[in-house]
């Protein structure tokens, strides 16, 4: 692990699955990497679409929470 808390995945490891990105989870004391559906990413920019919520209305969401 860097000093960024970035880990490197072998690329014959990385190479098995068709996701590049990859969903992190603690399992007791496992790190586990969980392939992210990119489908189901645009499903979710969909419903978002459906609802009139804009990626201004995100950007504002995630500023208030930040506060």
């Amino acid at each position: 692990m860097t000093s960024k808390s970035q880990i490197t995945i072998p690329k014959a490891k990385s190479k098995q699955f068709e996701s590049l990105y990859f969903d992190v989870r603690k399992e007791g004391e496992k790190i586990v990497l969980v392939p992210v559906n990119l489908d189901a990413a645009e499903q979710v920019r969909a419903k978002l679409e459906e609802m009139g919520i804009s990626e201004g209305d995100i950007d504002d969401a995630v500023a208030w929470a930040r506060r």
